[in-house]
């Protein structure tokens, strides 16, 4: 074999499959579970709260995830959603009456007239923040949706736990519940997060 083939062959991409595989290693050897545990300013579990994990580099937005929010004997279920920005929530009613859904919020304010089954058009949530849903039917009827700008989320079970599948590092989390009004985004804390439990305990 001569020098200038020898050099060719060096200069070789490697085949699109190898490539591929060594992008989703890279991937999984740099994220992790990480139990995350959330208390109230009195050090007891707080359930149905959102949290958020702000990692530098990822994505700000995404489109075309659609999720539901479904009426449910007259509530709904689930009563809060976290998305992240770009994605649509559709909202099946499986009662046997009607709802009115509205939200007045800032974010993202739509109404969806008297209807039964499933709507035709899911609602696009494009900005981050809080909208509050309700009924016009229904006053007890009242939902959140909470649209963070990050794929890094989830809700807390009755325990105050919720696991995310995060990178290493150094990141920015931020907290909300219902109990503190669309107004507020949340409350933040800077976290060295790993594959080890994490407990964030809000501040009154």
């Amino acid at each position: 074999m001569t020098l200038l083939s020898l050099r060719r062959n060096r200069l070789r991409p490697a085949p699109p499959t190898a490539m591929v595989l060594s992008t989703c290693l890279v991937l999984s050897a740099h994220a992790a579970p990480v139990p995350v545990t959330v208390l109230d300013s009195a050090g007891k579990p707080l359930v149905g709260a959102a949290v958020a994990v702000f990692v530098k580099g990822t994505p700000a937005a995404t489109t075309g995830i659609t999720v539901d929010m479904a009426q449910r004997d007259k509530q709904f279920v689930p009563s809060l959603v976290v998305i992240q920005t770009g994605s649509a929530v559709q909202f099946p009613n499986f009662d046997t009456i009607r709802h009115h859904v509205y939200s007045f919020s800032a974010i993202k304010p739509f109404e969806i007239k008297l209807y039964s089954g499933r709507p035709s058009t899911p609602v696009v949530f494009d900005r981050p923040g809080t909208a509050t849903l309700g009924c016009n039917i229904h006053d007890g009827m009242v939902g959140y949706i909470h649209v963070v700008d990050t794929p890094y989320f989830g809700v807390t079970n009755a325990q105050g736990k919720v696991e995310l599948e995060l990178p290493s590092g150094d990141h920015r989390v931020r907290v909300w519940h219902p109990q503190m009004g669309e107004a507020q985004p949340g409350q933040e804390f800077r976290q060295i997060m790993g594959s080890t439990p994490v407990t964030l305990r809000l501040h009154p």
